[in-house]
Formats: C-alpha cells, structure tokens, sequence
C-alpha cells in the first residue's frame, strides 16, 4: 500500500514537473513582454521563438518511443498526450502572433505572404495535420476510433518533415540550429523505421 501511494505520488509530481516545463518558456515570452525586455523586435522574437518551442515539443513527443523501447523508460508513455498537446498549443500561438504582429489580420498581406514565401504554406500545412491529432488525443476518442486511432496518428510523421521544411526554409544565415533539428529528426524517425521492420 505504501509502495502504491508512493507510485501515485511520483506520477502526480513527475505530470506537475512536466506540465509547469512546458509552460516555461510561454511563461518567460509573458515576463518579457511585461518588463519590456524582449529585444529590438518583440513582434518578431515572439513569434520565433513559440515557432522554436512548438518543434522542441513535438520532437519531444517524437522521443517518447525510442526513450521507451532503447531506455525502458515506459512511465514516459503516459505524458505523450501532454507533449503533444503543447507541440498543437505552440504551434497555435505561433500561428496566432504571426497573424497579429506581423501581419495585423489583413488577408490581402496574407495572400501577398502566400505567394512570396512558400514556408508559410507548408507551416500551414503541417499544424492541419496535428489538427486532427490533438482532437482525437481523448482516451475516449482512442477507445471509440480503435485500430484507426493508431493510424491517424501516424500523420506526426509527415507533419514533422513538414515543420522542419517550414524551419528549414527561413534559413538566412546560420544554419546550425536547423542541422540540429535535422539530425534529431533523421534519428528519431529512423529508429521507428528500424521497430516497424523489427516488428
């Protein structure tokens, strides 16, 4: 009974742990904006860096598998969902500030951008196919789709190619960060490659 509680316990403030890492940096963009300490471009830092946040989560969420089958890390399973989650939230918020610093809401700039920019298209383009995902991350969604659950939720993978394509295209200088992403990515969709032609 001990040992139970204690399990409990240690779940409860490993979710609480998680939950308050992945608001951190949303909490520290709100700091900086309060104390007017975001840079020479808040508009701009603003919407980089919940872009950035939104891939370094779902990578996260990309990790849980290999952490489980190469670490047996099996507790993390059980916060895939909240990473998940908080890739959809960022990625929404990054939309979100996109279309009020930079673009202010007008459609006719948005149509402009559209046309010169093809990595807003393929941004676009990979938070629709997280859409479906975060709407269907309900246990009760997974018990109602079934086996089709597992399937639509293999669009993580075509979605995080097209999140670094949209990374990758707005490169003007340095690189180094994208080659990172990159890389991770290679590895983590290379070893669920390598389980799916073990299996």
């Amino acid at each position: 009974m001990v040992l139970t509680v204690s399990a409990e316990r240690m779940g409860l403030l490993r979710w609480w742990l998680f939950f308050l890492l992945l608001l951190l940096p949303l909490g520290l963009l709100v700091e900086g904006l309060l104390t007017d300490n975001l840079g020479a471009d808040p508009a701009k830092y603003i919407v980089k860096e919940l872009g950035f946040w939104a891939i370094c989560w779902l990578w996260l969420t990309l990790a849980v598998t290999p952490a489980r089958k190469f670490l047996g890390w099996r507790w993390l399973t059980r916060y895939r969902r909240m990473f998940g989650l908080s890739a959809f939230f960022y990625a929404v918020l990054h939309l979100l500030a996109f279309a009020t610093f930079l673009l202010g809401w007008r459609w006719d700039i948005l149509m402009t951008e559209l046309t010169k920019r093809p990595y807003i298209v393929v941004g676009l383009l990979a938070l629709l196919l997280l859409l479906p995902l975060a709407i269907t991350s309900t246990k009760g969604m997974q018990r109602r789709l079934g086996r089709r659950w597992k399937k639509l939720h293999t669009l993580i993978y075509p979605a995080s190619l097209l999140v670094l394509l949209h990374f990758i295209w707005q490169i003007r200088s340095d690189f180094l960060q994208q080659l990172i992403f990159a890389i991770l990515l290679a590895i983590l969709l290379g070893y669920q490659l390598y389980l799916k032609r073990r299996s």
